[in-house]
């Protein structure tokens, strides 16, 4: 079930700090990490669960991993100088992505719930949650390696937990909302809550199926779950609780 968009005819605001976000995330990834190829930045600033832990940059050779899954074998390269406190790539790691559809799907996420959630907060409020649900994300996904006694020394990244954040604020906020969505062959529409209710247990459900003590999963289950819960549970500290008029009356597909 894949969203492609919502209803937006209550809208007074341009989003455009959601905007900002989309063309960052896309220009982070297109230059700086080189499609994905310049592996040395990619690893130099995205989030390693033992940094975090220790507070201390880390610097290792690359060396041969086996795959929990599929039990191949890959060289996994080695984490390089953080030109800045460790602590800062909780935000650095938001703006990259480790390939082309994994940036798809979260822009798609992001481009599609993310407006109504700034339409809701202001651009100010909007952009202060975002960075806050997203660096909760991924201290969710530490604390969690850290307890599974999985691989500290994995890198994680991508804007996925922040934009959990968001989906969380928007189930809340939105439950009833239509969601227009590609199911199969079919183009449905049908409220919020079924479709992200569904988005956060399929969530929990793969996320359990890591806490077999299986190291260095994939997908980072847990900073999704985490993203979700901080967004559900703080979007109400920063919903200024105002009514907006609906200027525009159209639905976005």
């Amino acid at each position: 079930m894949i969203p492609i968009g919502d209803d937006n005819s209550d809208r007074v605001r341009t989003p455009y700090v959601n905007y900002v976000l989309i063309a960052a995330n896309i220009l982070v990834f297109v230059f700086l990490q080189q499609m994905g190829q310049n592996l040395d930045f990619t690893y130099s600033y995205s989030t390693v669960p033992g940094e975090i832990i220790s507070g201390k940059d880390i610097i290792t050779d690359s060396r041969v991993m086996i795959d929990p899954i599929s039990r191949e074998k890959f060289i996994l390269p080695g984490l390089g100088v953080t030109n800045i406190p460790v602590w800062l790539t909780l935000i650095t790691s938001m703006f990259m992505h480790g390939g082309l559809a994994h940036l798809g799907g979260n822009m798609l996420y992001l481009w599609v719930f993310g407006d109504n959630i700034e339409n809701r907060l202001g651009h100010l409020r909007y952009l202060i949650f975002y960075l806050l649900v997203g660096i909760i994300a991924s201290l969710t996904h530490v604390f969690a390696e850290a307890v599974l006694g999985h691989n500290m020394l994995v890198p994680s990244l991508g804007a996925s937990g922040a934009i959990s954040g968001i989906l969380g604020a928007y189930v809340l906020l939105f439950p009833h909302r239509k969601i227009h969505v590609f199911f199969g062959i079919f183009f449905l529409t049908v409220p919020a809550i079924i479709v992200l209710g569904l988005w956060i247990l399929f969530q929990v459900l793969n996320g359990m199926g890591t806490l077999g003590g299986q190291e260095a999963a994939s997908i980072a289950y847990a900073a999704h779950i985490g993203g979700f819960i901080a967004g559900l549970l703080l979007i109400k500290l920063f919903d200024p609780g105002q009514k907006v008029v609906a200027k525009k009356t159209y639905s976005r597909f």
